[in-house]
């Protein structure tokens, strides 16, 4: 299968600064993607060079096989079949949402079009708000008119611009899950960029987490979370904290928790010094799902933190050494601030990084 958008070391100066550098990665047909990062990385350039608002410095970009943007070359934006959904939704206050939808149709025969605005309408769920206007709407269905508009001609690619930053942190995640079905319904292929982690991951099929120009990792979110290839995707992704271990052997990491089993970091292998293998220090990175409470444990921490997460308690432990760590542990498990509670070692990926 060939892939739909192909994006190969793209670059964009704004002046003298350089805003992306060297940025490829690529979707399949049907493929969701996500470009996360921080504020300031990059990320909606990316996204405004694919939907042809920009032109890039560098680097191509191909749709179908075709190429539609390279420096000194852009097809206009409403020529690349490529629909695009706004941060602030951008509807038409004076239209309802019936219009609204059918608004980028009006080359369509009219009972074409109507059947095509009623089949959206069907599709977000908002058959019965046919005929309200904007204002009258809640967030999270203002978004579903404006995916509903976007889809509607049938656009080839679908971009989305931190789409539901608007909406409460509580009805994200959801609307996020409502939306990949939407598009895996339809087999739509997309790419959404978001700062917020939780909604990249219930939304993509591919993550490529973004710093200062660079896509530092394209990936699944699990090998995001499990196997970051740096300290920035291990630092960026999830939760968690880097205690200091010694090299035992190619295999073998000793942390003040006990001795992990695992390959050794490629950074601290590659240079082939004799201390890389035998007492290298290296900065290993524990998750709040790798410490599990245990009371039987001989090994002891102090609770020094506590956040209540209704199921569970997500507690923060300084260590014997004074080093502290997170621990995830089931809600009925309820311990005072400067208990000592028992903990284990539960890791199953090792994540290591050489110390600067």
């Amino acid at each position: 299968m060939s892939p739909l958008l192909e994006v190969e070391l793209l670059g964009h100066r704004y002046q003298e600064k350089q805003v992306l550098d060297g940025v490829s990665f690529s979707l399949d047909p049907g493929e969701i993607g996500c470009i996360l990062g921080p504020s300031g990385c990059g990320k909606t350039t990316a996204l405004r060079l694919i939907a042809g608002f920009e032109s890039p410095s560098a680097g191509r970009i191909r749709l179908d096989g075709k190429t539609i943007s390279e420096p000194g070359m852009a097809v206009p934006p409403d020529q690349r079949n490529v629909a695009m959904v706004f941060q602030d939704y951008a509807l038409f206050p004076h239209l309802s949402v019936e219009k609204n939808i059918g608004f980028g149709l009006s080359r369509l025969p009219r009972a074409e079009r109507e059947t095509r605005v009623r089949r959206m309408l069907d599709l977000v769920g908002l058959s019965a708000r046919a005929h309200a206007y904007p204002h009258e709407l809640s967030g999270g269905q203002q978004q579903r008119v404006a995916l509903a508009r976007a889809l509607a001609p049938g656009a080839r690619l679908l971009l989305l611009d931190e789409p539901f930053s608007n909406l409460d942190v509580d009805l994200r995640e959801k609307l996020a899950l409502e939306v990949r079905d939407i598009l895996k319904h339809e087999n739509v292929t997309a790419l959404m960029v978001t700062h917020d982690q939780h909604e990249a991951f219930a939304m993509a099929d591919w993550v490529g987490v973004m710093h200062k120009g660079h896509i530092q990792q394209w990936d699944t979110a699990y090998n995001l979370y499990h196997r970051p290839v740096n300290r920035f995707v291990a630092d960026f992704v999830g939760q968690g904290v880097f205690l200091t271990g010694t090299v035992l052997n190619d295999h073998m990491v000793e942390i003040e928790l006990g001795v992990l089993h695992g390959t050794l970091p490629t950074d601290c292998d590659a240079t082939g010094c004799e201390q890389c293998v035998h007492d290298c220090l290296v900065d290993v990175l524990i998750r709040p799902d790798d410490i599990v409470h245990d009371d039987d444990s001989l090994l002891l921490a102090d609770v020094e933190k506590k956040a209540f997460r209704g199921a569970e308690f997500l507690y923060t432990l300084k260590l014997p050494s004074g080093q502290r760590a997170l621990s995830l542990v089931p809600s009925h498990h309820n311990h005072a601030i400067g208990e000592k509670i028992g903990i284990k070692l539960a890791v199953d990926h090792v994540v290591a990084f050489r110390r600067d």
